[in-house]
């Protein structure tokens, strides 16, 4: 289902707390939310839908991947950009690293470990930023 995108600085402030199995119906939602949005947002936080949850989805080529509890684990060559975001308006300032190497368990609960760069590795650590309650 489509949800309405929470533009409340005060709560998209807060720190999310781990999924679980139960959250597929969130997951689903929010993969809906992006898909609905895919023409102005790369990438989605539980917490944009309104569920303070450790789930992200990301647009990635024609289908969506959802991570449950994703964590950073390794991260290098940094650089500073521009970002916009669905819940805020505009653009602000962000640091990011080019490379990125990222633990999370998939939509049937098989954990991954996986390294991203460019462009997916930044929406990445934007949406984990949600998580942890850091907007841009």
């Amino acid at each position: 289902m489509i949800r309405p995108v929470i533009r409340d600085i005060m709560f998209l402030s807060g720190k999310s707390v781990p999924a679980e199995r139960t959250d597929t119906e969130t997951a689903q939602d929010l993969r809906d939310t992006l898909l609905a949005n895919r023409d102005r947002c790369a990438g989605m936080a539980a917490n944009m839908i309104g569920v303070r949850k450790r789930i992200i989805v990301i647009n990635a080529g024609p289908a969506a991947l959802i991570m449950f509890n994703p964590v950073i684990l390794r991260r290098d060559t940094p650089y500073d950009t521009m970002e916009g975001c669905l819940s805020l308006d505009g653009m602000r300032p962000a640091r990011r690293y080019r490379n990125i190497e990222v633990e999370y368990y998939d939509a049937k609960w098989q954990r991954h470990r996986q390294k991203y760069t460019g462009y997916a590795a930044q929406v990445i650590q934007h949406e984990i930023d949600h998580l942890n309650g850091i907007i841009i």
